[in-house]
């Protein structure tokens, strides 16, 4: 058991590999090979007081040897020693070097003067080991490794090169004598002919590597190839006390090691960031082009003639929301999370800004993502307005066709009628006749005049909805009106020759006219009901369906009134039959004062009779289908009201979350990912949502009372979730990453958060005046010129706000530990031999084979007076790192 105390190390070696205070007797060969290389090890610091050993456990049972040991390998003088032969001077003496060793911070456990004195072969190796550890392996240190740890690192970063070479242990790693060889080699390569040696033959490996450590490089041979070859697993101690030798053979060397690790360090963080940069240009190109196609048809508000044509564009605008959008939101928020950690990471390790190129700033993005979204605004609002007006449209026309089509049955064959030239020799009873059906006419025609305005009425809404087959529908009125005119100017003009021939003729039995009077204008109502009741319908509420059901409420209850209307008709018609069967009237033809007959007027009645429940049957339904778009708005309603909050709850608890300090950056950084996890698994009600929405605007559903959310903007409030939560997660991490490479405790990352949040006003960033107000606060002492200074490290777009990051960049940034270009230059020097130049063989030597190619290819020629050929200027390329002002 050794620990070393006094502000040096601890090192506690477990008491089943490494402890001296137990009574177990040392593997016979282990204790060989100790004596052997302990031995070997002493006399090579010895031999330079002009002396040495020959049993280790007797020469220094009197402690003077140990005293002179002592002396020559820490270069301090100990006490004067005991010259007296006697046992307790010997004890005296040993007791000496002991508390000499104390004094260095070692604490022997178990270890005596008197076991010394009495030649204890455990116990003197067991001493002379904590001096191997403590005065040749303790202060072995590589990359933040020391001791035992470091001396293996060590031992594996130099013989990485070599095939066949694993160096995993003080042991059976070392066996095959490969890995002496190589450590030989790789600092004196002139030394070995590395490529002949054979793995399966350890003897000649071993043999070659000790005889050339001992004659080329003073380190005498401590160890026997025999015993390393025979024993299964040769002693730890013994070849890790060799291994130091070479170790501190080879430490002058240890200076360009860790120039050359400086070099790589800096290289790396330089090609990651430009391998970020490459990145970050490529998804702004990206991003900029999806923009630039999207826009010109998102603003495209040119419309379709066709109900068809718009609902695909609809269709294709849904498309785009839902699978083509989203993935460009996400990309656009992963493109700021890259540049602010790029922005960071080249701030930690002191190199210049990142500026993009033209037109790919962040701003340049949101600016472009702001036209972007410009021109989707009010799109589909419009999409939905032509799809009602062409809705609209398509009912207006089809209302159009079916009068006009009513209309020109009725007037078919009216003009040949008119132009018949009949009263010319009609009898006298034959004119009256004509006379009073002429009369029956004028009074039909006039009742047609409302039916002809309708159409005409008709015709101009749809041109004024500006219908694309306005042309035909003008055409076709335009000749119902030129043909009602016509009709009207032949009705005048046969009601003028009628009139004259009316004094000649004597008056048509009344009954005729009577029944004519009266079937013309029940036979009109029954062509107007037949009319309304065929007449379609477009509505967009309950209620709306509803007023239609009233009206034909209303309507079947005139009914029973009509029928005695029919009824009282019928009789007429009946009288003239009796009449005419009781006195044997001699009648010609039918009714001479009217067309209509019993037979027409049954017919179009009971035609009415059959188009009633027809009506009812279509209202039922329409009234079916309105009352299935109030489930819809309520369903969707339902679903918006309750994500709606939920969105702006969770926009307000990640605000919180991201200011308050509870916990350490990372405790929060967990509970924002689950937040993150928890919004992700929120997605599909936002799915349903959009089903649900798709299913109102598949029913032309355009309003909801139900509800203050549309679908817009739950859309946006997801998005802007999303982004948030992952901006604030973005922003943890990069604290934790300055906090870590600025070595912030978490204490100070608590303070700087209490100081920011207490001028912050919630708003996640200060104003300049806040933040001179925080600085003051802290202590600081600041003139106009000292703070136009600190806004320019923290603000340097000029935007008059400050960032939490750029905040906590200025408080650590004065005592951080970072590589500086003057520290790189003066690496490359040592690795250059302290000449202004370097050549490609000294990078390729010293520097892994792409950092090597990586600095060759970029460094300029050197153009000194004293540079050689094919030397490389490394000053510039250093320079060129961190940029003009670090030096």
């Amino acid at each position: 058991y050794l620990q070393i105390s006094g502000g040096l190390q601890t090192l506690v070696y477990m008491q089943q590999e490494d402890s001296w205070d137990r009574d177990l007797l040392l593997d016979p060969a282990w204790e060989k090979q100790q004596r052997k290389t302990f031995t070997a090890w002493c006399n090579s610091h010895l031999r330079k007081a002009g002396t040495q050993i020959d049993n280790i456990e007797e020469d220094f049972r009197d402690g003077l040897k140990l005293m002179l040991l002592l002396e020559v390998i820490s270069g301090e003088r100990l006490a004067k020693p005991e010259r007296g032969k006697m046992r307790v001077h010997k004890i005296s003496n040993v007791n000496k070097a002991l508390d000499f060793i104390a004094g260095k911070g070692v604490k022997l456990v178990s270890i005596g003067a008197e076991e010394i004195v009495d030649g204890n072969a455990k116990m003197t190796l067991g001493m002379i080991w904590t001096i191997i550890l403590r005065f040749a392996i303790q202060d072995i240190s590589v990359e933040e490794t020391s001791a035992k740890e470091g001396l293996l690192l060590w031992c594996q970063r130099k013989t990485a090169p070599y095939k066949n070479v694993n160096i995993q242990n003080f042991h059976i790693s070392w066996k095959d004598g490969l890995g002496f060889c190589a450590l030989i080699h790789r600092h004196r390569p002139e030394l070995i002919d590395y490529g002949k040696l054979r793995k399966d033959d350890p003897m000649t490996n071993l043999n070659t590597a000790f005889e050339v450590a001992e004659k080329y490089l003073d380190i005498p041979k401590m160890l026997d190839a025999e015993d390393i070859v025979n024993t299964l697993r040769p002693d730890e101690k013994a070849v890790m006390t060799y291994v130091s030798c070479y170790y501190h053979a080879f430490s002058g060397k240890q200076k360009a090691e860790t120039a050359a690790n400086r070099i790589c360090k800096v290289l790396a963080v330089n090609q990651e960031n430009e391998q970020l940069m490459e990145d970050y240009e490529k998804l702004a190109s990206d991003l900029l082009e999806w923009i630039r196609r999207t826009v010109p048809w998102l603003e495209n508000r040119a419309p379709e003639n066709t109900m068809q044509a718009m609902q695909q564009k609809l269709e294709d605008f849904r498309d785009y929301r839902r699978q083509h959008k989203p993935p460009k939101v996400q990309e656009k928020c992963q493109l700021e999370i890259n540049f602010n950690t790029l922005q960071t990471k080249l701030r930690l390790s002191n190199r210049p800004a990142f500026m993009p190129s033209e037109g790919k700033m962040v701003s340049d993005i949101s600016n472009a993502w702001g036209g972007l979204e410009g021109a989707e605004k009010g799109y589909e609002e419009w999409l939905l307005n032509e799809i009602r007006r062409l809705e609209r449209l398509d009912h207006l026309a089809e209302k159009f066709r079916q009068k006009a089509a009513i209309h020109e049955a009725w007037t078919h064959g009216k003009e040949e009628m008119l132009q018949h030239r009949d009263y010319e020799t009609a009898s006298l009873s034959e004119i009256k006749a004509l006379l009073k059906k002429h009369e029956a006419f004028e009074s039909d025609l006039a009742a047609h005049q409302d039916r002809v305005e309708q159409i005409a009425a008709i015709a101009q809404e749809l041109n004024e909805l500006d219908y694309y087959d306005s042309p035909s529908v003008n055409a076709r009125c335009q000749r119902i009106c030129d043909q009602w005119d016509g009709l009207g100017n032949m009705t005048q003009k046969r009601s003028e020759a009628l009139q004259r021939t009316e004094k000649l003729l004597e008056t048509i039995d009344q009954l005729y006219l009577e029944f004519a009077k009266r079937a013309a204008p029940f036979n009109n109502w029954m062509e107007g009901a037949m009319e309304d009741l065929q007449d379609t319908f477009i509505v967009h509420t309950i209620e709306e369906i509803q007023g239609l059901s009233t009206a034909h409420e209303q309507f079947k209850a005139t009914l029973p009134e009509a029928d005695k209307e029919r009824q009282a008709i019928l009789g007429i018609h009946n009288e003239i039959a009796k009449i005419v069967q009781t006195y044997h009237v001699n009648i010609a033809g039918s009714n001479p004062y009217t067309a209509i007959d019993p037979q027409e007027v049954n017919a179009k009645w009971d035609k009415v009779r059959q188009l009633v429940p027809q009506r009812d049957q279509a209202l039922i339904e329409e009234h079916a289908r309105q009352q299935n778009n109030e489930r819809l708005r309520r369903q969707f309603a339902n679903q918006a009201n309750v994500i709606g909050p939920w969105i702006q709850t969770k926009m307000e608890e990640i605000g919180r979350i991201s200011i308050e300090m509870h916990g350490t950056l990372e405790d929060q950084l967990t509970h924002l990912r689950q937040y993150e996890k928890n919004i992700v698994n929120y997605k599909p009600k936002i799915d349903q949502l959009e089903g649900d929405h798709q299913l109102i605007q598949e029913a032309l559903i355009f309003d909801n009372k139900h509800t203050n959310y549309t679908m817009e903007h739950i859309r946006v409030g997801w998005e802007q979730l999303l982004t948030t939560i992952a901006r604030t997660i973005n922003e943890i991490e990069n604290q934790i990453l300055t906090r870590d490479a600025k070595g912030i405790s978490q204490e100070q990352m608590n303070e700087f958060r209490a100081s920011f949040n207490h001028f912050d006003r919630r708003t996640g960033m200060m104003d300049a005046e806040d933040y001179k107000t925080c600085l003051i606060s802290m202590g600081y002492s600041l003139g106009e010129a000292e703070f136009s200074r600190i806004m320019s490290i923290v603000d340097p777009n000029r935007m008059g706000v400050v960032t939490f990051q750029a905040f906590i960049d200025f408080m650590s940034r004065e005592t951080a530990d970072t590589d500086t270009a003057d520290q790189v230059m003066a690496s490359f020097k040592v690795l250059a031999g302290d000449k202004s130049y370097i050549l490609a063989d000294e990078l390729r030597r010293e520097l892994p084979p792409d950092q090597a190619e990586y600095c060759i290819a970029r460094m300029a020629p050197y153009t000194g007076p004293d540079g050689a050929p094919g030397a490389l200027d490394y000053m510039s390329f250093s320079t060129a790192l961190y940029g003009e002002s670090d030096l």
